[in-house]
C-alpha cells in the first residue's frame, strides 16, 4: 500500500512512542500502535493496522528486552514457560481474529483494555516478592495464564504485554519491574506468531513497519531507563500502566461510536 511521505514520518514518530512504552511498561505497545496507525498515520484497514503493528511491536520488544536483560530484571524461566504456552494460544487467536469485522474487533479490544486497566489500578500498591520464581507448584498456573494471554494476544493482533504483565504478577507474585522485563520475551514470541499469520494473509504494510521499527528502537532505549527510575517509587509503574490503558481504551471507544 502506497502512502504519503508525511504518513511515514508520522509512522516513525508513532514508533518512537510505542518503543518507549514497551521499554517502560513491558507492554502496551500494541494498544498504542493499532490506534496510532489507524487514527494518526491513516491506515485504512483495521486488519492491516493490526498485522503491521504485530511485526513492529515484536521487533521493538527485542530492543527493550536487551536493555532489561542487561539490568538483570528478566526472570528467564518464568518468561520461557509463559511464552511456550502463549505461542500456541496466539496462533489460534489470530485465526479467529481475522474472521471478525475490523470495527467490532477494535471495540472488543477497547473493552478488554478497560477491564485490565481497572484491575491494575486496584493493585497499584502491591510491590510483589523479589524472590518469586516459577516452580512445579505454580507452573500449571503460569501455563494457564500464558495460554489464555496468548489466545487473546493473537485474537486482537497485539504483542500482549498489557495482558502478560498482569498475568505474570498474578501467577507468580513477582514485582512489577521483573514482570515488565520478563514480559518482553513473551511479547516478542506472541507478536512474531501473530505477525507471521497476518503476513501470510497479505495484511502487513512492510515500509510502514520498517519506519515504525526504527522509531521504536530509539524510544525503547529511553523507556527502559525510565522504568528503572520509576520502580523506586512505590506503585508509580502500576498506576501509570493502568492510566495509559484506560485513556487509550476510552479514546478508541469514542472514535468507534462517532463512526457508528
Amino acid at each position: 500500500m502506497f502512502m504519503e511521505p508525511v504518513q511515514y514520518a508520522l509512522g516513525a514518530l508513532s514508533g518512537g512512542l510505542v518503543g518507549m512504552t514497551l521499554g517502560l511498561f513491558g507492554g502496551g505497545g500494541s494498544i498504542l500502535a493499532v490506534p496510532l496507525m489507524i487514527y494518526l498515520v491513516g491506515v485504512p484497514s483495521a486488519h492491516l493496522a493490526i498485522g503491521t503493528s504485530a511485526v513492529s511491536v515484536a521487533v521493538n520488544a527485542v530492543t527493550g528486552l536487551a536493555s532489561h536483560a542487561r539490568n538483570g530484571t528478566v526472570k528467564w524461566r518464568c518468561a520461557a514457560i509463559f511464552s511456550v504456552a502463549g505461542v500456541l494460544g496466539a496462533f489460534f487467536g489470530s485465526s479467529l481474529g481475522k474472521a471478525l469485522d475490523g470495527r467490532h474487533l477494535l471495540l472488543l479490544f477497547a473493552g478488554l483494555m478497560l477491564v485490565v486497566g481497572a484491575l491494575m489500578f486496584r493493585r497499584r500498591q502491591d510491590v510483589g516478592d523479589p524472590a518469586a520464581a516459577c516452580t512445579r507448584d505454580n507452573a500449571p498456573k503460569v501455563l494457564g495464564f500464558g495460554g489464555g494471554t496468548g489466545l487473546l494476544s493473537g485474537f486482537f493482533g497485539i504483542g500482549g504485554g498489557f495482558l502478560i504483565v498482569p498475568g505474570l504478577v498474578a501467577s507468580t507474585g513477582m514485582p512489577m519491574i521483573n514482570a515488565i522485563g520478563s514480559s518482553l520475551v513473551a511479547v516478542t514470541a506472541f507478536g512474531m506468531t501473530t505477525a507471521i499469520s497476518y503476513a501470510l494473509s497479505g495484511m502487513v504494510d512492510w515500509p510502514l513497519a520498517f519506519v515504525f521499527i526504527v522509531g521504536g528502537i530509539v524510544g525503547g532505549l529511553g523507556g527502559s531507563r525510565a522504568a528503572l527510575l520509576l520502580e523506586k517509587r512505590k506503585g508509580a509503574l502500576n498506576m501509570l500502566f493502568a492510566l495509559m490503558i484506560v485513556v487509550v481504551a476510552g479514546y478508541m471507544v469514542w472514535r468507534n461510536l462517532q463512526g457508528a
